[in-house]
């Protein structure tokens, strides 16, 4: 008997970075943990810029009917929330971890540059928001 099993290909390797999924948390409290993911298939990584990624998901936020309490929320950064196959962070709004590193600055690289994948989750908040609830992250439910 061989012992020799075939492994499953993970399945943020499935897809080419020409078209990869996403997830887009988008938040509009951390208190209250208010958020709503939006999904973006056949995503161009190697082509589509932060900035990009940002306006497309503004867009969808202000044209898709169940996104209408969230259109007041001003929407300005992205940050890593996890990748496929990764580890998840314990609070179930947003990573405090890395913001150096995670929090996507510069709107003008593409995602693949950043080691954006297939099936990375991302975060989509407003920052003064984000900046207060870190100092004192209580929620309220």
């Amino acid at each position: 008997m061989s012992h020799d099993t075939p492994v499953d290909p993970l399945t943020n390797t499935l897809r080419p970075l020409s078209d990869a999924v996403l997830t887009i948390r988008v938040i509009k409290s951390f208190e209250y943990r208010t958020t709503k993911n939006v999904i973006l298939h056949h995503v161009d990584l190697t082509t589509l810029t932060v900035g990009e990624l940002k306006d497309q998901v503004r867009k969808e936020v202000l044209t898709a009917s169940g996104f209408k309490p969230f259109r007041t929320t001003v929407l300005d950064t992205l940050k890593l929330y996890t990748v496929a196959h990764g580890s998840k962070t314990t609070n179930l709004i947003i990573n405090f971890d890395n913001d150096a590193d995670w929090i996507l600055n510069d709107d003008s690289v593409t995602l693949a540059s950043i080691g954006i994948q297939n099936e990375t989750e991302i975060s989509f908040f407003n920052r003064a928001l984000y900046d207060a609830f870190k100092i004192n992250p209580t929620q309220n439910w």
